[in-house]
């Protein structure tokens, strides 16, 4: 896994290679996550609500870069490092 963005607690990582549908991976806590990018819908795991909001917030304004990120992980380029909610 390779940490693209950190903020308050919450990690969003991405694997090279990863099956489709583009989607990333979150870890708060104890929870893990899958979120896929392009309906920026839970696909697999559970969040507290509000750190799912703060996600969620998040990826509606990085979605361009995640896609970004996603195609990068797909040819095993560097995934770059994407800004943290503030």
């Amino acid at each position: 896994m390779h940490e693209v963005s950190r903020f308050y607690g919450i990690v969003v990582e991405m694997e090279c290679g990863d099956t489709p549908p583009a989607h990333f991976h979150v870890r708060y806590g104890g929870a893990v996550v899958l979120i896929g990018i392009e309906r920026l819908t839970v696909l697999k795991g559970r969040l507290p609500p509000r750190a799912l909001g703060l996600v969620m917030e998040w990826a509606d304004l990085h979605r361009d870069e995640l896609r970004q990120a996603w195609k990068r992980g797909q040819r095993s380029e560097d995934l770059g490092k994407i800004a943290p909610l503030e």
